[in-house]
């Protein structure tokens, strides 16, 4: 159906009161996007931690209602709840109805990344390619499509390694994506770890759109360890993957995460073993690099737009 779309630009200070205000006079739904998006002053907010709510310095609010819904009442009602806001803050458009998964469809594209992986949208039936090797994806409410430079730069890199028979681990694995596509590029089996339960289901959904579902595990952090169950069933036979350190070790996730959580990923990778990190912003990379080195050799960066990956092999012993 159609609806009527309210926006309103504040601070971010604002915002708890604003959002409550708008679901008081009876919004069906409130997002929130940066202000300042597409232009120089945008800042990227990704994966935040659990409980975390980063928010942008200032915030453009967009609030649907019943198309129905009368314009000088509700900027009255809003008016009355929030004494400052000026009536010219707030402006409307009429929204028509639309399929919003197909809208979303119709911009995701069949991607190549390296020299034989490629990523499909689940809708979309690829050629016959005995060359190909091709993950369907559906990313739902997970981060991860392909689409952003980390997750590209991840792709092409386990496209150029030698994953016939190996066990990845997958840290921050959010729509899945880097998992099944190591699984579907040859490796054994596969852990996929992150702290958002959604995007464990997310994985779960679609390493069996993939055929992959018996060679993935799937664990929030904390529960990563051996006695542990996955949080998505896995075969008995995922139990020495789950237990032991990674043949092939690939996070993406971010800078400040990866710097604290170096001497896990060393514990989780086998010695001699390749390993890749990224979503990491350009300028971030040195102090991720003198923090890497002491557990891995072998370090070189790439970098696609502002974004960088971090490769290499853990030490020997």
């Amino acid at each position: 159906m159609p609806f009527l779309e309210l926006t309103l630009t504040i601070r971010s200070e604002q915002q708890p009161r604003v959002e409550e205000a708008l679901e008081d006079i009876g919004a069906l739904s409130v997002t929130l996007q940066d202000a300042d998006a597409e232009t120089p002053d945008e800042q990227a907010i990704f994966e935040p931690g659990v409980g975390e709510l980063p928010l942008w310095p200032t915030i453009t609010l967009n609030a649907l209602f019943d198309e129905h819904a009368d314009r000088r009442g509700l900027t009255e009602a809003l008016g009355e709840l929030l004494p400052w806001l000026e009536p010219d803050q707030v402006q409307y458009r009429d929204v028509a109805d639309q399929d919003w998964e197909r809208a979303w469809m119709d911009t995701f594209k069949p991607m190549q990344f390296g020299r034989r992986l490629w990523i499909y949208p689940w809708n979309i039936e690829p050629p016959a390619d005995d060359e190909a090797v091709v993950v369907r994806l559906d990313p739902g409410l997970a981060f991860g499509s392909g689409t952003h430079p980390t997750t590209a730069l991840c792709l092409e890199w386990l496209d150029a390694q030698a994953l016939q028979g190996r066990t990845v681990v997958d840290y921050g694995c959010g729509s899945g994506i880097l998992a099944i596509a190591a699984l579907k590029l040859g490796a054994a089996s596969a852990v996929g770890v992150d702290n958002d339960p959604q995007a464990l289901t997310a994985s779960a959904d679609n390493a069996e759109r993939n055929e992959v579902s018996e060679r993935l595990a799937l664990f929030l952090p904390e529960d990563l360890m051996p006695e542990a169950a996955p949080a998505h069933p896995a075969p008995a036979a995922l139990a020495h993957a789950c237990a032991s350190p990674a043949d092939v070790f690939i996070a993406n996730i971010l800078a400040g995460p990866l710097a604290e959580l170096a001497p896990t990923f060393a514990a989780a990778t086998k010695h001699g073993a390749p390993f890749a990190i990224s979503g990491i912003l350009k300028g971030q990379e040195e102090e991720l690099l003198e923090r890497y080195a002491e557990w891995f050799t072998d370090l070189r960066v790439d970098v696609r737009e502002d974004w960088v990956r971090i490769s290499g092999r853990r030490r020997a012993a």
